[in-house]
């Protein structure tokens, strides 16, 4: 987090609001923890999360309780994060909240304006940072909350927190009965909250101010989603509930983990007979930030991927035996392929050539000024340091990204499905999905019409054959067609040369290179480099000569990537073997995330299926914020992303 500027307007701002210690106010205010008792979810709203007092109260509040909900969302926006050590310094005056300042203060870092989803207690508890203008941030989110705690600085030190156009924007996230408290009860305050739909609980005299939000009104705003948000009614969010996802690759288990996680009882379909056993049997995988000069769609979603990728790494794999969190360099002049940069790009083509002339994965401009600190943790350009490891020149146009590794993506695949909710069915091909006659279940069967599996959802993640999927859906309702590319990867792999001096972090740009990760029978170490980008080749496995061309082109790559470094490899890269799988793409390379079938040509109370597919190369960066992406809209949870990222994802683009 960012240290604000001692003795400034925005230090002072964020000082008062840091020391206001409001632990019972807020909590007994807003009814809890009685409130939450026997939910599924709660979800609280704070503006202005200074050193996270009042989440670390909540949090805590939340685990004493054993009628808690199953989930605890907790979104807070704040324009100054503070540094993870004033969070500490501030938490160890409480001694019984220490334990988890520390968990919270450990990820709390690269906190660039946006939004930032922290992930706690197994998933259990989502921290969700708006950083930036508390106004413009609720603007971006499309959520409703059913606690709100108005916070932050006094309005006469900071007028704009506290307009009318703020409280607004709050009030936009309410619905009938959520209860708010304030720490302010200054007399325009109450009445704009008036204005806003709020019915105030207490008098003007006291120091704080209680309301319940039932405007006069019918509260309404613009849907997110044009095709039908989809989400479950709240009659039907308490277990049990059946869900059947196609597809036990890296974005299926994702899937049925978080559905898991919400109560579903989950049946994980496959034709293979065991998990993980197409793209997500890469011996291992490169995770690593995107960067632009214009920051755009795609590096904004790659890094919330990256954050989510490596919290589930960390609480379910074993590190240095399943993943490593090694830092990745990337050399900037050989990196993402024009069409890919131009697709997600808001520059103008010639800036684009312009910035591939100069490296294509150029860091924004704010990145070296007033972001520096934050956009450290995410990439730099590289040192002369790790230069020389790689026995790269000094002047070497390269990025270091210190939160980026390497990651097994089968060992994750198994910890995602290991929950107790989630059943794993092989040899399980499916062919048609059709609804139940007199149920709002669907029946998944097998080309003879043998039924797999019956669920009132269907979820495809299946990668190549989601699309094929999808169309034979009987439904009667007019599908979206899931226009996606195959493209078959293959990648190089050997056992590692036992030489502790030669380079041991991840390189990519032009493929990428893991030059070390323990081998799965145990033994010694093993490399991968790859993967070929073979577009609309679907045959595997690939002929003796296709194998020959991939192998030789990716030792092409590993030379040109690291022109001095790769003549350590020269020999194992000889006897090396190969690996081939087949991933797929949508038409703007970014995933496809949501419902199938618009809402309005549903029968009520029957869901659409929904899909999470199209991950191309980027399956462990993106599968399980896709996942998480999935969830969310179908429970109505807040995002964890802001709307213009989530509708970037959406299937509803695609219509």
């Amino acid at each position: 987090m960012t240290e604000p500027v001692p003795g400034s307007a925005h230090s002072r701002r964020c000082g008062e609001q840091n020391h206001r210690e409001a632990e019972p106010l807020f909590l007994a205010g807003c009814g809890l923890p009685a409130a939450w008792a026997g939910q599924p979810q709660w979800r609280v709203l704070e503006t202005g999360f200074g050193r996270g007092q009042n989440f670390l109260a909540t949090w805590h509040a939340w685990r004493q309780d054993a009628a808690r909900p199953q989930l605890l969302h907790y979104v807070a926006t704040e324009a100054c994060p503070d540094s993870a050590q004033a969070l500490l310094q501030h938490a160890s005056q409480h001694p019984h909240w220490l334990p988890l300042a520390q968990e919270l203060a450990a990820q709390c870092w690269g906190l660039l304006p946006g939004v930032h989803r922290l992930r706690f207690d197994g998933g259990r508890v989502l921290l969700t940072l708006l950083i930036g203008d508390t106004q413009a941030m609720l603007r971006q989110q499309d959520m409703v909350v059913d606690s709100i705690y108005l916070g932050g600085s006094s309005p006469a030190s900071h007028p704009e927190m506290w307009s009318l156009h703020t409280l607004k924007a709050v009030a936009r996230s309410a619905q009938r009965g959520t209860r708010l408290v304030s720490s302010s009860n200054a007399p325009q305050v109450r009445k704009d909250l008036a204005q806003c739909g709020f019915v105030l609980a207490n008098s003007p005299e006291q120091e704080t101010l209680q309301a319940t939000f039932e405007p006069a009104w019918e509260p309404r705003k613009a849907p997110l989603w044009p095709r039908g948000g989809q989400a479950l009614a709240p009659a039907a969010l308490a277990p049990p509930r059946r869900a059947v996802v196609i597809g036990a690759g890296i974005a299926g288990a994702a899937c049925a983990q978080q559905l898991a996680m919400r109560g579903w009882q989950v049946s994980v379909l496959d034709a293979a007979p065991q998990p993980a056993a197409g793209a997500s049997a890469l011996p291992a995988g490169i995770f690593a930030p995107h960067t632009s000069s214009d920051d755009s769609v795609l590096s904004r979603i790659t890094r919330a991927g990256l954050r989510s990728t490596g919290q589930w790494a960390q609480s379910l794999l074993q590190h240095g035996q399943d993943w490593t969190m090694t830092g990745v360099l990337e050399r900037r002049q050989l990196a993402t392929p024009q069409d890919e940069t131009a697709a997600h790009s808001e520059a103008s083509a010639r800036a684009i050539s312009e910035q591939r002339r100069h490296g294509a994965h150029e860091r924004p401009a704010s990145w070296n000024a007033e972001l520096a600190e934050a956009a450290a943790a995410w990439s730099l350009p590289a040192g002369d340091d790790v230069l020389k490891a790689q026995q790269l020149p000094a002047d070497d146009t390269a990025l270091w990204h210190a939160n980026g590794g390497w990651l097994r993506p089968s060992a994750l695949v198994r910890a995602l499905l290991a929950h107790a909710n989630i059943r794993f069915i092989g040899n399980a091909a499916v062919a048609r999905t059709e609804p139940l006659a007199g149920s709002h279940a669907w029946s998944v069967q097998n080309e003879k019409g043998q039924e797999l599996a019956q669920a009132e959802l269907v979820v495809f993640a299946a990668g190549p054959q989601s699309a094929a999927l999808a169309q034979a859906v009987q439904s009667g309702a007019a599908q979206l067609p899931l226009h996606m590319q195959a493209i078959r990867g293959q990648v190089s792999w050997g056992m590692a040369p036992d030489d502790a001096s030669l380079p041991q972090h991840p390189v990519n740009g032009h493929g990428s290179w893991v030059p070390r990760f323990p081998a799965l029978n145990g033994g010694a170490a093993a490399w991968v480099m790859g993967s070929s980008f073979e577009r609309d080749v679907t045959e595997l496995p690939p002929t003796p000569a296709d194998q020959a061309r991939a192998h030789a082109d990716n030792w092409t790559k590993l030379q040109t990537l690291l022109p001095l470094a790769s003549q350590h490899y020269a020999q194992v890269f000889e006897a090396a073997h190969t690996w081939a799988q087949v991933r797929c793409a949508s038409n703007d390379r970014l995933p496809l995330v949501g419902p199938l079938l618009a809402e309005a040509e549903l029968p009520p109370s029957r869901l659409s299926p929904w899909v999470c597919t199209a991950m191309g190369s980027r399956g462990l960066t993106w599968a399980l914020l896709c996942a998480e992406l999935l969830a969310a809209r179908l429970h109505g949870e807040p995002l964890p992303l802001p709307n213009a990222l989530a509708k970037a994802l959406s299937v509803d683009r695609l219509a």
